[in-house]
């Protein structure tokens, strides 16, 4: 098997509390046999991310590696697009009110 012909999948994080695992959401579609409609699921991936860089919500890509433990069977290879932290998206969120004047000034 050559190394560049593993297979990869690109997915969410949805969990990164393990040191050094994350856990991928990889979403895709299908045609259902029996009703002949696409139908959309959803497969959980345990991967390895050595530097613990990949937090949750971020676009990643995984490709297959040799079996780290007993459910890891994936390495982390790059992070497409990093998530926006919610503390970030607030404190924008209140700035453009203060320019607009939507919100009243505290009293000083």
């Amino acid at each position: 098997m050559e190394r560049n012909s593993r297979t990869t999948f690109q997915g969410v994080v949805t969990s990164a509390n393990n040191a050094k695992t994350i856990t991928v959401t990889v979403s895709t579609k299908r045609n259902d046999p029996i009703y002949a409609k696409r139908v959309g699921y959803e497969k959980k991936f345990y991967a390895h991310d050595e530097k613990g860089e990949a937090k949750v919500g971020d676009l990643v890509t995984i490709a297959a590696c040799r079996p780290m433990s007993a459910t890891k069977r994936f390495r982390l290879v790059s992070i497409d697009k990093r998530a926006v932290a919610i503390e970030e998206v607030a404190a924008a969120e209140e700035a453009l009110e203060i320019a607009e004047g939507t919100v009243e000034k505290e009293a000083e």
